[in-house]
């Protein structure tokens, strides 16, 4: 019988890296992406791994004790354990970080570490996500090629929170460069954009560029939600 290897994961560019790395498999790969399906996959399936790339949901510890879960994380852990990684090392101005290839248990991102390697954070969030997964793939190609046992993490652990909707709200901040960071790394799907509300308005702001002292976003204006008729 061959092999079973479950990916789950959100966004439609881990969708499209799932279907170019598995079609010429001769192992059998499937996909989900909300914890319903996860449940109701392995209600009928048990898979030899499950890797999650991008996932927004804690795991249940009957998940994580008893299948192989890997996940991906943006930090060099166990400094940056927690949510909404990516913004917080942005928003502290970070510019470098590794990608690190987790073992997961039931801590939040406390799992021995099997790999790290390193991710530019230059770009939209989304560019930034699309360059994660793209380093994704071969990881889980060298953990399922050398089934190494991963390792304790080491060294002081730093946690970040994550972010609420309302924290996207653009901040007085000194600097088009915060600015230009702040608009960049909340601009992906699914994600709550930058915005500013004046009056009944809410401006949202995507596809910020900085260039000579000058920085240019797309501008939406929709009203706000309490507004609305």
């Amino acid at each position: 019988m061959n092999d079973l290897y479950l990916v789950a994961a959100v966004g439609e560019w881990n969708r499209k890296l799932f279907q170019s790395n598995t079609k010429s498999d001769k192992a059998k790969w499937d996909y989900v992406s909300s914890p319903e399906e996860l449940k109701n996959y392995l209600s009928e399936n048990n898979p030899n791994y499950i890797f999650f790339p991008h996932w927004r949901w804690i795991v249940p510890p009957e998940v994580v004790n008893k299948y192989n879960c890997v996940c991906f994380h943006m930090t060099d852990l166990p400094f940056g354990r927690g949510g909404s990684p990516l913004q917080n090392l942005i928003i502290r101005g970070y510019k470098e970080t590794v990608l690190t290839a987790v073992k997961m248990d039931e801590g939040l991102d406390t799992g021995p570490i099997y790999f790290k390697e390193p991710l530019n954070l230059d770009g939209t969030a989304q560019e930034i996500y699309i360059r994660a997964t793209e380093l994704i793939w071969p990881l889980i190609r060298k953990i399922l090629d050398e089934k190494p046992i991963p390792e304790p993490q080491v060294g002081e652990s730093v946690v970040f929170k994550r972010r609420l909707p309302v924290e996207s709200e653009l901040p007085d901040l000194d600097s088009l460069e915060k600015i230009y960071d702040f608009i960049r790394m909340l601009d992906a799907p699914g994600y709550p954009h930058a915005f500013l509300e004046i009056g009944m308005y809410k401006i949202n702001f995507t596809k910020a560029s900085l260039s000579n002292a000058e920085l240019t976003a797309k501008v939406t204006i929709q009203l706000k939600e309490a507004d609305r008729g």
